[in-house]
């Protein structure tokens, strides 16, 4: 059974930094890419950063571009996403998303991966 968890969730002011962790159990081999999305109340889903596991090639949203970092610990099998220079507009519930497909759309969709975790708060305050 593959299980997602996400941490390191939290307040932190405008300008602050925090650096969210997701751990992957279960047959997690095959997978090919790895993602971060978000979810402000009242607004869709949207894919801010991905990666493919095998290496050479991220995706970052716009809106994070310069600020957010998404990376990879294969030996730990967890991936991390490194959140700077934080907005209040980056307040929101955050997923992390995987998939074993071939190819993911850009800019990254919800459809396009299969295993999700139950996500990890984070706000900032002006």
């Amino acid at each position: 059974q593959v299980q997602l968890v996400e941490s390191g969730g939290g307040s932190v002011q405008a300008g602050g930094s925090l650096r969210l962790s997701c751990a992957a159990s279960g047959y997690t081999y095959s997978w090919s890419y790895m993602a971060w999305f978000r979810q402000a109340p009242g607004k869709e889903r949207e894919g801010v950063a991905a990666m493919y596991v095998g290496g050479g090639h991220t995706y970052y949203a716009d809106s994070v571009k310069g600020r957010f970092t998404i990376s990879r610990d294969s030996a730990k099998n967890t991936l991390y996403l490194q959140m700077n220079s934080l907005k209040p507009e980056d307040s929101a519930m955050y997923y992390c998303a995987a998939d074993r497909g071939l190819w993911v759309r850009y800019p990254i969709q919800e459809a396009d991966f299969s295993y999700w975790g139950q996500g990890t708060q984070v706000t900032v305050s002006s």
